[in-house]
């Protein structure tokens, strides 16, 4: 059953059509809720025993099948190789790790009243999950979520991004073959589709990753079929280096901040805000070491820098580089789109003035183009930092952890990773604040807690 309608894998290196996936019909769409709806309820009381299988079996599968999931990714959306693969092993942790400890997290809570009665807050599960997931990290983001939602009792339905819909499809079948049937379905529509099936009675809650004008329309459709929402949006992450930090690992991890996955990811460091006294030098290297990444196919284990997911998204990137140094900033190295097949651009470090306007410091710049922005202080930094519609992670760098504890407490932003880059981990909370979002991942419980009834127990005498 297909509704005719087909999507495209194109693979962003060469620009080519690899692969062409059939759109689901209503008729193939309701099947798959309704086998995802029947799992759930066989699956919603079964032992913690069976849920640990199940997780430690998904991780098996991630691993057993790593070498085609990882080429799938790659392919599909430009990742280089290695990160590809690095990206398959952290799918595998994170179902490792509920495996482990979700029994732990489900407990129920006690709680005394002092009157003789027994009250337990106990966490059931809600039922099918509907996942809205993009493209960027197209395994660990839809593990992210499923992970916890499928260990708590839930089943996961996945809307994929359509220019990864193999890595989509290949996620069901890894759960399928560890003895999740119909628990992760894979549906393939249209994101108005996805967004009209938020208010279907099979559908307990949605959880959305992608832009924040994709977090209104899901944010207002789960809003008005009263449903339980997650939105992990976008960022625009400043990194924050003060004159004490240690410059030398500093720059080397700004590097990786910015320039993983070529610079598409929400957590991506994008801002360098840099006081005056070091700034100088820090650009020299930064660039520098920017300059040196080497680009390359994204199959080919030495690249490190591949091509963009999409030649829009080149374009629009390019835009807001050319708009930036219009408006003053000085590139200091690349700002050039090659010209060759496929969505390359080359790594860019730009140079920009604080409170300029320039769309490099007001944008989410999806992409690998790092924005430096020179301050007097510390103060100024936090006041930058926090000059955002955007809050989802800082990095901020200094040898005073003291003083960095502290100063968190000003920045407006989900997560404070001090002397590190934000990075995603089972074990941390996930999520942002102001337009990055609301409600967490991971966490461990706290990625289970979204899509849990926390139902009351309250027993009094006879």
């Amino acid at each position: 059953m297909s509704s005719g309608a087909v999507v495209e894998s194109i693979d962003p290196a060469n620009g080519e059509t690899f692969e062409t996936y059939e759109v689901f019909d209503d008729a193939r769409t309701d099947a798959a809720l309704d086998t995802a709806h029947a799992a759930f309820r066989r699956y919603r009381k079964s032992p913690w025993s069976e849920r640990a299988e199940l997780m430690n079996g998904v991780a098996r599968e991630l691993r057993a099948g790593a070498d085609k999931l990882a080429k799938t990714v790659s392919r599909e959306m430009g990742k280089p190789i290695k990160e590809a693969e690095a990206e398959v092993e952290k799918c595998a942790w994170a179902a490792e790790h509920y495996a482990e400890y979700g029994e732990s997290y489900l407990a129920a809570e006690r709680i005394q009243t002092g009157d003789g009665r027994r009250v337990a807050v106990h966490k059931r599960p809600l039922g099918v999950v509907l996942a809205i997931m993009p493209w960027n990290y197209p395994l660990w983001q839809a593990m992210r979520a499923a992970a916890p939602i499928v260990s708590a009792g839930n089943a996961f339905v996945l809307k994929h991004a359509s220019n990864v819909t193999g890595c989509g499809l290949l996620l069901e079948t890894v759960f399928e073959r560890a003895g999740a049937a119909g628990l992760f379905k894979t549906i393939v529509v249209s994101g108005r589709k996805a967004s009209e099936l938020i208010g279907d009675r099979r559908i307990a809650g949605v959880t959305l990753t992608g832009s924040d004008a994709a977090g209104v329309s899901v944010g207002e459709a789960a809003g008005r079929a009263i449903k339980p929402v997650v939105l992990e949006l976008g960022g625009s992450d400043p990194f924050i280096v003060l004159g004490d930090a240690n410059l030398e690992k500093a720059v080397e991890v700004a590097v990786t901040a910015r320039f993983q996955n070529t610079g598409q990811s929400c957590i991506a460091a994008k801002r360098f805000v840099v006081v005056e006294s070091v700034a100088a030098e820090f650009e020299e290297r930064f660039a520098a070491a920017a300059k040196d990444l080497r680009r390359g196919a994204p199959i080919d284990p030495e690249t490190q820098l591949g091509p963009m997911a999409r030649e829009d998204l080149r374009d629009e990137l390019a835009g807001i580089v050319d708009a930036s140094v219009a408006a003053g900033a000085t590139v200091l190295t690349g700002g050039v789109a090659p010209d060759e097949a496929g969505a390359w651009y080359e790594p860019t470090v730009v140079s920009a003035a604080a409170g300029s306007g320039a769309p490099v410091l007001r944008e989410e710049t999806f992409g690998p183009v790092a924005a430096v922005a020179r301050v007097a202080d510390e103060a100024e930094a936090i006041a930058i930092a926090n000059d955002s519609e955007f809050g989802l992670g800082c990095s901020l760098w200094t040898q005073d952890l003291e003083r960095a504890e502290t100063l968190a407490a000003d920045i407006e932003s989900g997560m404070v990773f001090v002397n590190a880059m934000t990075a995603s981990d089972p074990r941390i909370p996930f999520g942002g604040v102001k337009r990055s979002g609301v409600g967490r991942e991971l966490g461990g419980e706290l990625g289970m807690r979204a899509f849990l009834n926390l139902q009351a127990v309250v027993v009094s005498g006879p």
